[in-house]
């Protein structure tokens, strides 16, 4: 005898002691598939066989039954399971887990259940037990049809349970195993004609008429409808018969919507109103033969709620579907499915009313597209798709191509009906933000709550421990801007090792030799400017910031540290640095040549700080006229006493040279501080495009960056272009002008330079490597390190620093940052933009050495 599961189900075996339930249970499920009351009474109380015990047993497997059912695995109940109540108790169970429920019942005969209770020894039932049991068997058998049992078998003797063969089926939702390529199709609504265009366009051949259609779909490639193929359109029969033809020959799926779900009741005679286009189907149906009626009838009760694909990535369903439904089975997921998240009563439009728009809490891993109410544009809300844009009410007929994510549409040849008032087509020129924007206002902390494990294109997955996460919380939820700005920080740089070569601590060798040994053969240095990293977020105008940052009545931008905290406390200044990026990037064409209307940009802002002037004169100014005072002081007493003595020549020497490091350090930090009256004070220089509408330009090498902010610069007085030199690391000609470059340019005051392979995103025999490393001059190191730092017993205690946590931080950050950017260009929910902005604020809690 062949019985059917399910593969996801609760299966409670039923029978008397010694009927055979852990004989069957061992012969056809895995032992962790199966609770074994008599398992658990020993695992809660040894031998005890008290009440207690069993009451205790069965609390046990009731939540290990749940917890199973939650992950979506097979449960068999290896019990007894006699009595209604107890029964109930774990049909319940399956219910609020939408799994379906089978019985297997051993319905044996007494005889036999006494004989083979007698062989199990120490766990041998007394025989008026088995009798009792046999009675409460033959009870049962009267109630388990009426108890929600989806499937039931019964043997009835050890030679028909020994025989038996069962077989496990998917659920007709799980479709885990089709990876596609897939084309999800919205609501037709008996548009045929436009299905054609839309399959056509779509690389579907279409060819035949309503009685010999037939349809060829791309190599590989599947369709899969939403649902409501019929009603208010005016070719219902039609759509049904090229629908019904594609899913015949593999050519597609179909989930049923409400309206074919109603379709279905119509055909079986039952008293459903017939509005909405339903009288208008059912004349076209009934102008047809019976025999195509009944195949119609047929195939829609076939039809499941929803499917899911490519090993659970993909749902398809016509409302949507919740996480925790998701291949599941029940009257819920067949109501969520149908009409979404619904109370029961109907609106004043004769639409059902919602309870809430799960669209707006949803977190599942896989992409849910869904149809049932009509919109504008399709746009992704928390990786759930509405594909519905009333082509029946004029609009057009839209399809997701997956996994490409491609949208794919064609117009509407004409307006059936009017449509209703929720379908408002979105214009991409008009302000307000998108639907997304409308969820992203507020974000919720669960979403960026504790250790954070993130996936990144360019390294894979990056662990932030839980502690971090909490620091950088802090900063974040207190300190940073409105998060919908937010949507890139910066990572740190590293140094490069320390050099042997003379006086210095830092020199070009060492970051030439870094890249050169990760098999990088060309690289930029950029000079190094002695100012405060920012991130300049500016939109074109005030309209296109809301659109699509959804913040009204901003400066149409904003200017962060890289600690995501407001750069200028002055609106006016920042207003005014951003109308200065805004009109560079309109000079330069870059608005119409990377058809944007935002840009993100990494740039260094001059002086040191906004406030350097305040900084100099009540910090590094005291402290070193504090500081040369007194080491004069000491060199003129010296000096006095070496013309007695000439033993203190050496210490005279020394403090001579002390005075000298003090002296050059003051001259270090001022040439970095001045005023700053107003904008016109500041120098600002861009050295990253890194984002604009539709591109992360991480593709790009450095030199396309700095042509292009390059071209911004030139137009603009606090706009100041990055001095340059591109290095090809196996020329030595290349190393040494670049050597000497930077030579020159920190003799002159300037900070250094900073190294960088040429192409933005460069993999070496190792992986990833390092985007940039830092070489600071040997006066600039003195405001890091200290006036006295190039003595050499300091000097030589500095070299033994270690970079490598620094640069294997930098390497972290630098993947987090450029996931974050993917995830907001793409149009992914905020939170995952700023999982990845938090992930970088939390590494940087990491203790290191400041002076690094």
């Amino acid at each position: 005898m062949q019985i059917t599961i399910p593969d996801f189900s609760l299966v409670l075996l039923v029978g008397a002691a010694g009927a055979g339930k852990s004989t069957f249970a061992a012969q056809h499920f895995a032992a962790s598939e199966v609770l074994s009351s008599d398992h658990y009474r020993n695992v809660v109380g040894d031998a005890d066989r008290s009440d207690q015990t069993t009451k205790d047993a069965f609390a046990v497997m009731r939540t290990i039954a749940a917890t199973r059912l939650a992950r979506r695995r097979l449960t068999v109940i290896d019990a007894t399971n006699l009595h209604p109540d107890d029964r109930k108790l774990f049909v319940e169970i399956a219910r609020s887990r939408h799994a379906p429920v089978a019985a297997v019942v051993l319905d044996m005969p007494e005889s036999t259940c006494q004989a083979q209770n007698a062989l199990r020894g120490d766990d041998m039932r007394p025989p008026h037990v088995v009798s009792r049991h046999h009675r409460a068997l033959r009870r049962s058998l009267r109630t388990l049809s009426r108890e929600g049992f989806t499937r039931r078998a019964r043997f009835r003797t050890p030679e028909e349970a020994a025989a038996a063969l069962v077989v496990r089926e998917p659920l007709a939702c799980d479709r885990r195993g089709l990876a596609g390529p897939f084309d999800v199709i919205g609501d037709v609504h008996g548009c045929r004609r436009e299905l054609e265009d839309l399959l056509t366009k779509l690389g579907y051949a279409v060819d035949g008429d309503d009685g010999d259609v037939r349809v060829e779909a791309p190599h590989g490639r599947t369709a899969v409808f939403t649902g409501d193929l019929v009603d208010r359109g005016p070719d219902a029969v039609g759509t049904l018969a090229l629908v019904m033809s594609m899913v015949r020959t593999g050519a597609a799926l179909a989930v049923q919507g409400n309206h074919d779900a109603k379709l279905a009741k119509a055909l079986a005679g039952r008293d459903v109103e017939r509005a909405h286009g339903l009288a208008e189907t059912m004349a076209q149906l009934e102008a047809r033969p019976e025999a195509f009626r009944d195949e119609v009838a047929s195939f829609i009760r076939a039809m499941p709620t929803h499917c899911v694909l490519d090993r659970g990535r993909l749902v398809v369903a016509h409302a949507g579907m919740r996480e925790d439904l998701q291949g599941r089975m029940s009257r819920e997921v067949r109501e969520f499915g149908l009409y979404g998240e619904i109370t029961g009563e109907t609106g004043a439009d004769g639409l059902p009313v919602r309870t809430s728009d799960w669209t707006k809490t949803y977190r599942g891993r896989a992409a849910v597209i869904y149809g049932h109410t009509a919109v504008g544009d399709a746009e992704w809300i928390n990786n759930t798709l509405c594909i519905d844009t009333g082509c029946v009410y004029g609009g057009r007929l839209t399809a997701l191509r997956y996994p490409e994510r491609e949208l794919v549409a064609v117009a509407a040849r004409q307006t059936c009906c009017e449509p209703p008032a929720a379908m408002k087509v979105v214009d991409p020129a008009a302000p307000g933000p998108a639907a997304r924007q409308d969820r992203d206002d507020v974000l919720d902390i669960a979403d960026l709550h504790g250790r954070l494990r993130l996936h990144t294109r360019l390294m894979g997955s990056v662990r932030i421990p839980g502690p971090n996460v909490v620091a950088a919380l802090d900063v974040m939820s207190r300190f940073a801007v409105d998060p919908r700005w937010l949507i890139y920080l910066p990572p740190t740089m590293a140094p490069c090792e320390a050099t042997r070569t003379g006086a210095l601590l830092e020199h070009p060798a060492e970051a030439f030799k870094h890249f050169r040994a990760r098999g990088v053969a060309r690289v930029t240095c950029q000079e190094k400017h002695m100012g405060s990293r920012a991130v300049v977020v500016v939109a074109r105008d005030a309209d296109a910031a809301e659109r699509r940052f959804g913040l009204p009545g901003q400066n149409g931008g904003i200017v962060h540290t890289r600690t995501g905290r407001r750069f200028f406390d002055d609106r006016g200044t920042e207003s005014a640095v951003l109308d200065r990026f805004r009109a560079g990037l309109a000079a330069a064409g870059l608005w119409d040549e990377l058809r944007t209307d935002w840009a993100c940009i990494d740039c260094e802002i001059m002086p040191w700080s906004a406030k350097g002037a305040e900084l100099v004169e009540r910090q590094y100014a005291p402290a070193a006229t504090a500081a040369e005072m007194g080491l004069t002081a000491a060199v003129q007493a010296l000096r006095t006493a070496a013309e007695r003595d000439p033993a203190h020549a050496a210490l005279l020497q020394e403090m001579e040279e002390r005075r000298a490091m003090t002296r050059a350090y003051d001259t270090a930090y001022r040439r970095y501080n001045w005023p700053v009256d107003s904008v016109d004070d500041l120098k600002i220089a861009p050295f990253h495009l890194l984002a604009t509408e539709g591109a992360v330009h991480a593709d790009k090498d450095h030199g396309w960056h700095l042509d292009r902010l390059h071209r911004i610069a030139g137009r603009d007085g606090i706009l100041a272009a990055t001095d340059h030199r591109t290095v090809d690391l196996d020329s030595e000609d290349d190393v040494r002008r670049a050597t000497e470059w930077w030579e020159e340019r920190t003799a002159a005051g300037v900070e250094g330079m900073v190294v960088k392979p040429w192409s933005f995103v460069a993999r070496g025999p190792r992986g990833l490597v390092s985007p940039a490393l830092k070489c600071r001059g040997r006066e600039y190191l003195r405001i890091i390190y200290g006036p006295e730092y190039t003595a050499d017993r300091n000097l030589q205690r500095l070299r033994n620093r270690s970079t490598g946590g620094k640069t294997a931080r930098a390497l972290r950050e630098f993947a987090l940052g450029i996931h974050g950017l993917e995830q907001f260009v793409s149009r992914a929910p905020l939170r995952d933009t700023h999982r990845a902005v938090l992930g970088v604020l939390a590494l940087e809690t990491e203790p290191a050495d400041p002076r690094l």
